[in-house]
């Protein structure tokens, strides 16, 4: 694992999944019908009825969509920023020990997972069914960008400890 490889593996595992989920159509994806078996009775319906946004141009509540697909908006953006999280961890950590720049290995995995989710989404914009967003990149950028620094942090801090 010091070489980063493994790493670099992590990344592309999830890189070969998003490609495969991003050629699925929305039907083939959705999660409503679990949704409406696991949570019957609507938990906290009232207390999420009073959220409303727009994202994308649409707007985002269950007066507009319904409890379950509001649920859904959520587990797939949940998804979306987990997802790249994992990929920007790996490709900073699988780039880290390959130079001796500190700020090179950030740039290069942040820009190369934010290169990734822009085609990715241009990718579901050949997929029926689907809707490539820009706001999907951002969000998939900022969860790259969350575990890239995160892991330079934790990185700082137990390297400071080890000094001690």
């Amino acid at each position: 694992m010091k070489n980063g490889n493994f790493y670099l593996a992590v990344a592309a595992l999830i890189m070969l999944i998003l490609f495969i989920s991003s050629s699925q159509t929305y039907e083939e994806q959705s999660q409503i019908g679990l949704l409406q078996s696991l949570l019957k009775n609507e938990p906290f319906k009232d207390q999420l009825s009073d959220i409303s946004f727009v994202y994308g141009g649409s707007e985002v509540s269950i007066a507009a969509s319904g409890y379950f697909k509001f649920v859904e908006f959520f587990i797939r953006k949940g998804a979306h920023f987990g997802t790249y999280f994992v990929m920007g961890w790996g490709l900073f950590l699988g780039t880290r020990n390959k130079t001796k720049l500190t700020a090179l290995p950030m740039i290069l995995a942040w820009l190369s997972a934010t290169g990734y989710a822009a085609t990715d989404e241009f990718h579901q914009m050949l997929t029926g069914g689907r809707t490539p967003l820009f706001q999907d990149v951002m969000l998939d950028s900022v969860g790259a960008a969350t575990a890239i620094v995160l892991t330079f942090l934790v990185g700082l801090i137990v390297t400071k400890r080890k000094r001690r």
